[in-house]
């Protein structure tokens, strides 16, 4: 922790930082929270992208996470999520239990009326399979 934060009253707590945020908002931008509940086993959105980037937390549950370029990784309850938005493509956000809601809430960054998200074609799936990472 940083001495900024050191002297934080009772009850508040910084989770994580992510000091090059700024940079990746684009100007003009608007900040949406989005709460996304999965219900038991849910597998999330296909395939898809968002205009922005987002930062957010994992409430409750747990989420199996996978972006373009990256291995899929559980995040649980507590576990802060950066995603860049814009090319990159989100494969899974998925409910990693089958017996539980698993709830993430996210800010977004993007430009005014531009969608929270856009599903990614089958054709640029198959035309990117060479940027996703599986474990070997």
């Amino acid at each position: 922790m940083s001495a900024e934060h050191a002297h934080l009253p009772p009850g508040v707590e910084l989770i994580t930082t992510l000091p090059e945020a700024a940079s990746r908002i684009p100007a003009g931008a608007e900040a949406r929270t989005i709460r996304i509940t999965l219900p038991p086993g849910d597998l999330g959105a296909p395939p898809h992208r968002h205009p922005g980037p987002l930062f957010g937390y994992v409430t409750q549950g747990e989420i199996l996470f996978e972006l373009e370029g990256q291995l899929p990784r559980v995040l649980k309850a507590g576990d802060a999520v950066f995603e860049p938005g814009g090319n990159v493509i989100h494969y899974q956000g998925a409910n990693n239990l089958p017996d539980a809601q698993s709830e993430l809430v996210v800010t977004m960054f993007a430009q005014p009326g531009t969608p929270v998200l856009t599903v990614v074609s089958a054709q640029e799936l198959a035309e990117r399979r060479h940027l996703r990472v599986t474990q070997s």
